[in-house]
């Protein structure tokens, strides 16, 4: 049977340098095209961390160490870590299909996530950026510049942005168009680029949306059938590192809930995805996420492994 999957690749997935980049999508892309083989459509979201991160730093840097490099807005970052890592992502999926004799093209959407301007997450923001640097130079970006600047683990003083909730895509009329055409998109990179509306200009806005949550609204507005959100691990734990750690095959809505509220699943790595899962798994009728490792894809759709989500 024909499913149309969304698949949000983990930071695992992607290298921390150009070069580790292009050999790691070339790894990821084999898995991908193997679901694109069995039938399935597949919409590629990623993460972007390391990505932007670099690229913010190295503009931060630049700009201090030159007048004539401006400074660079965390959205425009943003929109070049998705151009960046959907470059190699295209070219390697697109060598793949080709390499099976498919003839099928590849195209990175580059993706505007609409969040509220006034989701509570800008009242407390948590995600650092970019460079570090001292107090009395933290201290004068938050008078020169607004910044919010918080010490981080004794390193020194880094910028922190909201992680508002993601609440439309800007591009799915293309997104769909592309996917009705039996073409495979790479979309919301990074969890998309942060923008609110305001008449009929879209803002960009300092922010980090997480890109399971990005992932699971994207597949709920192109009406997937599957959300596979991938990880280092094969399937999810509770009691994760602990003699009565238990691997989870199937959970549904309420038993993953439950364990949230246990505290089983970490905030900075399995919580959000467990979280993202339910939102796209409650959203309809039939609607399945799946958590579980890039090479166990295909034996996960098949019910062999990873854990199911359901309602």
């Amino acid at each position: 049977m024909k499913d149309k999957i969304v698949v949000a690749l983990g930071g695992n997935a992607l290298g921390n340098t150009p070069e580790e980049q292009i050999q790691a999508v070339r790894h990821t892309a084999k898995p991908i095209v193997d679901l694109i083989a069995d039938g399935h459509e597949v919409i590629i979201a990623h993460g972007n961390g390391p990505q932007v991160g670099m690229i913010n730093l190295a503009m931060d840097v630049a700009s201090k160490s030159s007048a004539a490099t401006p400074e660079m807005p965390f959205p425009e970052c943003g929109a070049m870590s998705q151009g960046y890592i959907g470059y190699h992502l295209q070219n390697a999926i697109r060598e793949e299909l080709l390499e099976r004799d498919m003839q099928i093209p590849v195209a990175t959407v580059v993706t505007q996530v609409i969040v509220d301007k006034n989701d509570s997450a800008f009242e407390n923001p948590t995600k650092p950026v970019g460079a570090f640097y001292s107090k009395e130079e933290a201290e004068k970006l938050m008078t020169e510049k607004g910044f919010i600047m918080k010490e981080d683990a004794g390193r020194g003083y880094r910028r922190v942005v909201a992680s508002p909730l993601p609440i439309d895509v800007a591009e799915k009329e293309t997104i769909k168009t592309l996917v009705d055409n039996n073409q495979v998109v790479i979309a919301v990179g990074g969890g998309g680029i942060p923008v609110y509306a305001e008449g009929n200009k879209l803002i960009g806005i300092p922010a980090v949306i997480d890109k399971d949550f990005a992932s699971a609204k994207l597949a709920e507005i192109l009406d997937a059938d599957y959300l596979i959100i991938l990880t280092a691990v094969e399937q999810v734990a509770i009691n994760f590192g602990k003699e009565n750690e238990q691997w989870l095959s199937t959970l549904t809505i309420k038993e993953a809930e439950k364990y949230i509220e246990e505290g089983h699943f970490a905030p900075g790595s399995m919580l959000p995805k467990v979280k993202a899962a339910i939102s796209f798994a409650e959203s309809k009728e039939g609607r399945k996420a799946l958590i579980t490792s890039l090479e166990k894809a295909s034996a996960g759709i098949a019910g062999q492994t990873g854990t199911r989500i359901v309602k």
